[in-house]
C-alpha cells in the first residue's frame, strides 16, 4: 500500500505534465521489487521506463570502480594561471574547439574560493560530483588529452576524487597568462552579485579572519564600503589569492616548474579563441609524460 501511494503522488505531482516520448529511468537501492513496480506502471501507462539493473547501491559500486580506471587512462593537460586569469572561459572556448575538456568546478557548482559561491546553485552531493565527473570521462577519447583546470583537492565542500586529483597533479601544465588588470577587470565582472550586495561580501571577507590580519581585514571592509572595487580585487589578489595559488601549485603539480606559457592579451571572445588554439598547440608538442 505504502509504494502504490508513493507511485500514485509521483503520478499526481512530478509526472504529471510529461510527455507521450519521455523514458524514465527508475531505480531503489537494489533493484527490486519497489522500483520494478513502478517501472512496470509507467510501462502501462505509456512511458518507455526502464529499471536500473541492480538498484543505486550497484551503480554506485560501477561509479566508484570505473573511476579508479577512467582517471588513470587519460593524460591531463593542467590549465594553470592565478585567480581571475580566465582558466573557465579558456575551457569554454576550448571545448568549442572540440578540445576534450574536463570542466570540474562548471560540474561542482562552485568557483573554487571563499568566494566561489554561485548565486542560486547550491552544490551538488559528492557522489552527484562523481557520477558527473564519470559521465564526460566515459565519453571522452584515451588516445586524446583531456584539459582540466589545476584544481585543488575541494571545490567548494566536494573533493575531487584521489585517484583524478593524483592524475591531474602528474600532468602537463599550461600556464594561461593574463595581466594584473584584465584579471581585475575579469574578476569585477564574474563577481558581480558580490558587488550588488556589499553585506554578503562583508561576510565573505570575514571568512578569511583567521588567515590575516585585523588590520587587513579592516581595510577590506573599507574598501566595501567606499565601493572601491578594483582596490580590494587588487589587494585581495596580492595579498591572499595569488599567494595561497603559488603555494597550492608548487605543493601539488608536478609540471608547474616546466609549465609553458600561453598569453591572453585582450578578455573578448576572439582572445579567448586565440589563447584556447595556442593551447591546444601547445599540449599537442608535449612530452609522452613528465613522470620518470
Amino acid at each position: 500500500a505504502l509504494v502504490a501511494r508513493n507511485i500514485a503522488h509521483h503520478l499526481e505531482t512530478a509526472f504529471c505534465d510529461k510527455p507521450k516520448n519521455w523514458r524514465p529511468l527508475i531505480y531503489c537501492w537494489r533493484g527490486g521489487s519497489r522500483s520494478g513496480a513502478f517501472t512496470h506502471i509507467l510501462r502501462q501507462i505509456g512511458w518507455d521506463a526502464t529499471q536500473l539493473e541492480g538498484g543505486y547501491k550497484r551503480w554506485r559500486t560501477q561509479v566508484v570502480g570505473d573511476l579508479q580506471n577512467l582517471s588513470t587512462a587519460f593524460s591531463f593537460s593542467a590549465i594553470c594561471g592565478r585567480t581571475g586569469s580566465g582558466k573557465s572561459r579558456l575551457l569554454a572556448s576550448m571545448r568549442a574547439q572540440d578540445a576534450q575538456v574536463l570542466d570540474l568546478e562548471d560540474l561542482a557548482g562552485h568557483k573554487g574560493s571563499v568566494l566561489g559561491d554561485i548565486p542560486n546553485q547550491p552544490q551538488p552531493s559528492q557522489k552527484m560530483f562523481e557520477s558527473k565527473i564519470w559521465s564526460e570521462l566515459s565519453r571522452f577519447d584515451p588516445a586524446k588529452t583531456v584539459f582540466v583546470e589545476a584544481e585543488s583537492k575541494k571545490i567548494g565542500v566536494l573533493r575531487v576524487p584521489d585517484a583524478l586529483i593524483e592524475q591531474m597533479w602528474q600532468g602537463h601544465c599550461i600556464e594561461l597568462a593574463t595581466p594584473k588588470p584584465l584579471r581585475i577587470r575579469l574578476l569585477v565582472e564574474e563577481y558581480a552579485h558580490l558587488i550588488d550586495d556589499p553585506a554578503l561580501m562583508h561576510f565573505k571577507i570575514d571568512c578569511l579572519s583567521a588567515l590575516h590580519s585585523k588590520e587587513t581585514i579592516a581595510s577590506w571592509h573599507q574598501r566595501v564600503d567606499a565601493g572601491a572595487w578594483d582596490d580590494l580585487v587588487s589587494d585581495l589578489l596580492d595579498s591572499h589569492y595569488d599567494p595561497a595559488y603559488d603555494r597550492s601549485m608548487f605543493k601539488n603539480y608536478l609540471g608547474i616548474g616546466t609549465a609553458r606559457s600561453v598569453s591572453l592579451p585582450t578578455i573578448t571572445v576572439e582572445g579567448f579563441l586565440g589563447a584556447a588554439l595556442a593551447t591546444i598547440a601547445t599540449a599537442a608538442t608535449a612530452p609522452a609524460s613528465i613522470v620518470s
